[in-house]
């Protein structure tokens, strides 16, 4: 088993961990991005996990803020802080919380408002264009997230600013709180929609954290054009029986279930 594969199976296992004990998050969206998280912080991203303020560090914000378990894993198994802290997910004075904040080492921006994030990477790497800081800003939203409008008010923007070192990364997974998402309102096509407003498209598998790399390294990101990869993605990926139920969304696995999501993980 590769490297970036056994890493993105461990940040799973831990996300079922972490959920279970605490009693609440939103496992599906985070089981779904975790190959993306794993080819970015262990391949991609220049990181510092012992500096998590380096001013020379690329920038990543989670847009799909309701998976933060994922990111809280990703971020634990770099070593940009303690493992032992996920045991203290939701408590009442852990920072750890529902939705991403910056009280936590490693995240960048507060994003509980869905479709927000976007716009903010905007403006990080709008930040870093006109300051000529050589630093990348990445931000993964999801695909139901992609009905909010604002997401292509950014779009819009990062293209008339000619943003090559901002890449959106799309958890297109096909699901959302309780439908699917053609259902709910479709958002396709997305690669021509992202075309038309000037960025430059890839499909990919979503579920390759080796492919995701591979392309993520071959971007220019000194060029004109904005990044967008749509990867593809399964809801709660490397659970059979969570793999595209939308109920788990936000269901908290019984005992035996996460005995059972486990063992399928290779615990």
């Amino acid at each position: 088993m590769d490297d970036l594969h056994s890493k993105a199976n461990e940040i799973r296992r831990m996300i079922i961990t972490m959920v279970s004990r605490a009693g609440g998050g939103h496992i599906g969206a985070s089981l779904s991005e975790a190959d993306i998280l794993t080819a970015l912080y262990f391949r991609v991203m220049r990181v510092f996990p012992g500096e998590p303020d380096n001013p020379l560090r690329d920038r990543f914000v989670l847009s799909k803020g309701h998976a933060s378990e994922g990111l809280y894993c990703t971020l634990a198994l770099a070593g940009f802080f303690e493992a032992a802290l996920l045991d203290r997910y939701l408590a009442e004075d852990c920072p750890l919380t529902i939705h991403p904040t910056n009280h936590v080492p490693g995240v960048e921006a507060n994003t509980g408002a869905l479709g927000h994030g976007f716009s903010v990477a905007v403006g990080m790497a709008l930040g870093a264009k006109k300051s000529g800081a050589s630093w990348r800003t990445f931000v993964l939203t999801g695909d139901g997230e992609l009905q909010e409008g604002t997401n292509w008010e950014a779009a819009m923007a990062a293209s008339h600013y000619s943003l090559g070192n901002l890449t959106v990364l799309v958890d297109n997974n096909g699901l959302q709180l309780a439908d699917r998402v053609e259902n709910t309102m479709t958002i396709e096509p997305l690669v021509e929609k992202f075309g038309a407003f000037g960025f430059d498209v890839h499909r990919v598998d979503g579920h390759s954290a080796e492919d995701l790399a591979v392309l993520l390294e071959s971007l220019d990101y000194a060029g004109r054009r904005p990044h967008a990869v749509i990867a593809g993605t399964v809801k709660g990926k490397g659970v059979s029986f969570m793999e595209n139920v939308s109920e788990w969304h936000h269901r908290i696995p019984s005992g035996d279930e996460c005995r059972a999501a486990l063992e399928e993980l290779g615990e």
